[in-house]
């Protein structure tokens, strides 16, 4: 039984634990979840990671409730299939899919999630960010998966609605020199509530001027007017290089102007094109299963303590990954 210790990360730790139990087939325990944060243990949207996770992978799960600081995982084998879980808050849909694509790579059958939930809130992934970053970034390393998006979600209330499909995969991600840069594309949404305000228009237009006056072609700039369960906005920027693509996202908030939301996600752009590293700084955390348990290397900005804690946990399921500085970043290298 491996055992980790849950309180030097948030509910990341928990997440990545039991799919990298579900992968390896190892039983794992994972203590004091959420420890360092000021309410500890499993909130809504841990609970229905560690749920889903537990009938994907068939597994005996002790810890499965509200407020649990001790959660154990003993996986039998993966199976695919239909599954459905409801995250009754703002919780985010993004982590809980994150939760579950590393197990592409040990299913023998197609696998399938829909989940309720937010899909464009805090410290976390916008589902633009998701389909127009992410995904495709993995696809190109191999990953079979889409999601198709039902319904957006905000917080506080959430109730966005999407489903993950995913098909057997080897992911073996290769992304050192990101090459020259060539194109931006902007992605904004507003709930219909703030349309009198034209609040995707105006955020999508501030984010494509920034990235303009940067000297970025802007290729493409999408609106859309969504309906939520309360209101809410986010744009997100994609920008492609010659072998990598980037992705910089931000949220509305009350008092917020729309221009402040597009401009942050294209100086985020901007800030990182400055700087080093194949990958952004967020999706380098997100890669690091994949490194993991198929190998590959990933050229990085910069080593964060979110780097740090899930390369130990990586190791704890013997699933090392060398760290290598570079003039033009850290290299992360993963061996299968």
């Amino acid at each position: 039984m491996i055992e980790i210790d849950g309180g030097i990360g948030g509910g990341q730790v928990v997440r990545t634990a039991l799919a990298l139990s579900a992968v390896t087939g190892e039983p794992v325990t994972v203590e004091d979840v959420r420890g360092n944060r000021s309410e500890p243990g499993l909130e809504h949207q841990h609970l229905a990671a560690v749920r889903v996770l537990g009938r994907i992978a068939d597994a005996d799960v002790e810890g499965d409730e509200l407020g649990s600081g001790r959660v154990v995982f003993e996986p039998g084998a993966v199976r695919g299939g239909e599954y459905e879980v409801d995250i009754p808050t703002a919780g985010s849909v993004t982590l809980l899919f994150d939760a579950v694509l590393p197990l592409a790579v040990a299913t023998p059958d197609p696998i399938a999630v829909t989940a309720t939930g937010g899909t464009a809130v805090k410290w976390s992934p916008t589902m633009a960010y998701y389909r127009r970053v992410k995904l495709p970034l993995l696809r190109r390393a191999g990953l079979q998966a889409a999601v198709d998006v039902d319904r957006v979600g905000y917080y506080p209330t959430g109730g966005g609605r999407a489903r993950l499909s995913l098909a057997p995969s080897t992911v073996t991600p290769t992304l050192g020199d990101r090459g020259e840069r060539e194109v931006a594309r902007v992605y904004s949404a507003a709930d219909w509530r703030l349309s009198d305000d034209d609040v995707a228009r105006c955020q999508a237009e501030a984010a494509a001027e920034a990235l303009r006056e940067s000297g970025v072609d802007v290729a493409d700039v999408t609106t859309a007017s969504v309906a939520a369960d309360c209101p809410g906005s986010s744009v997100a920027v994609r920008v492609d290089y010659g072998t990598a693509i980037a992705g910089f996202d931000s949220l509305g908030e009350p008092g917020r102007p729309a221009e402040a939301v597009g401009e942050a996600a294209a100086g985020a752009a901007r800030e990182f094109h400055a700087g080093p590293g194949a990958v952004d700084e967020h999706m380098a955390d997100q890669l690091l299963p994949f490194l993991g348990l198929c190998g590959g290397r990933v050229l990085i900005p910069e080593v964060t303590d979110h780097v740090e804690s899930s390369i130990e946990l990586l190791g704890a399921f013997d699933r090392g990954i060398a760290v290598r500085e570079s003039g033009d970043g850290w290299l992360l290298v993963g061996d299968d």
